[in-house]
């Protein structure tokens, strides 16, 4: 028996961050959010996740680095931001006028940078979480060893851990065999919970020139062509630990959305679809509301990780 809308309470909390919706916007794909502002009140979303963010200002990486691919897209920017004292000078006072979380994705090239960004961010005003960024997989220098190496994954974690009181979020790597070790290795470590996925390696060829089309070579993969992947490690992850998970990869519709929460992540980011629909996170967040009515559920949490096997036909 369905419910009212009204009656559908969207507020989820994630990692002691009480979020008034379970849609936040993904690093990397929605800057610092002044351009949004211009389209949509970004205090509708349940959270921003802004762009990494460095000790030091980072240029990234030469042009050409976005294409478009079937059902996606490959980008190589290389984490190009302007610097923590940037974005607590510049752009953190933007944000805060706005009555949504901010999630600071920061990212190093050692463990002293993120476990210095900690401590630089722990008491800023504004600042509700941290997302540890040891998984892009468009820098030269880390970000492999770290994601890679649940021993490593372990280490940075811990490190950040010691240096702030802010709830801590490693976002997590697709491209490993196993998830798992690398889940449980953040929950041992200290976070409060994990985000996954980041993107997939991927690469593309101009056959005219045979040259690639990148000029970083490879770029990380992102949009609807890597859902499927995604969807399957946030199951995996879930099942291992027992910190919250917050999905990420691919959604662009609440039944994108309603998939994940069924999987087993409490959240969600919304990435790839707002270069193509700015009002999608919009979207998603009334859709996610009419199906927990539709249904007769009162809250996202009454969903998660509630997907189960099909049933044999009866012989």
């Amino acid at each position: 028996m369905g419910l009212s809308p009204d009656r559908v309470s969207l507020a989820v909390n994630f990692a002691g961050v009480r979020f008034k919706n379970p849609v936040l916007v993904a690093s990397g794909t929605f800057g610092f959010g002044r351009e949004f502002a211009r389209i949509y009140d970004l205090s509708l979303l349940g959270g921003i996740c802004v762009k990494g963010t460095s000790l030091e200002p980072r240029k990234g990486n030469p042009p050409p680095r976005i294409l478009e691919t079937p059902s996606g897209m490959l980008n190589a920017i290389g984490l190009q931001n302007d610097g923590v004292e940037s974005f607590v000078a510049d752009k953190l006072p933007f944000l805060r006028q706005f009555d949504t979380k901010v999630v600071v994705n920061i990212v190093g090239n050692r463990v002293e940078d993120y476990a210095e960004l900690a401590a630089r961010l722990d008491d800023v005003e504004g600042v509700h979480a941290l997302e540890i960024n040891i998984s892009c997989p468009n820098v030269e220098h880390g970000h492999e060893e770290f994601a890679a190496d649940p021993a490593m994954t372990h280490r940075v974690v811990s490190a950040v851990r010691e240096r702030t009181r802010l709830p801590v979020i490693p976002k997590l790597s697709p491209n490993v065999t196993d998830i798992r070790p690398f889940a449980r290795a953040c929950e041992e470590a200290g976070a409060d919970g994990i985000s996954l996925i980041n993107t997939l390696v991927g690469t593309a060829i101009d056959i005219k020139t045979r040259t690639f089309r990148l000029a970083n070579v490879t770029g990380g993969l992102s949009g609807p062509c890597i859902k499927p992947v995604a969807l399957r490690m946030v199951y995996q992850a879930a099942q291992a630990v027992s910190i919250p998970v917050m999905g990420i990869g691919g959604i662009a519709t609440a039944e994108d959305a309603i998939e994940f929460l069924l999987a087993g992540a409490s959240c969600v980011q919304v990435g790839t679809v707002n270069f193509v629909d700015p009002l999608a996170p919009l979207s998603i967040i009334e859709g996610i509301r009419e199906y927990l009515a539709s249904n007769g559920f009162s809250s996202p949490s009454e969903i998660v990780g509630t997907v189960t096997r099909m049933q044999e036909p009866a012989t």
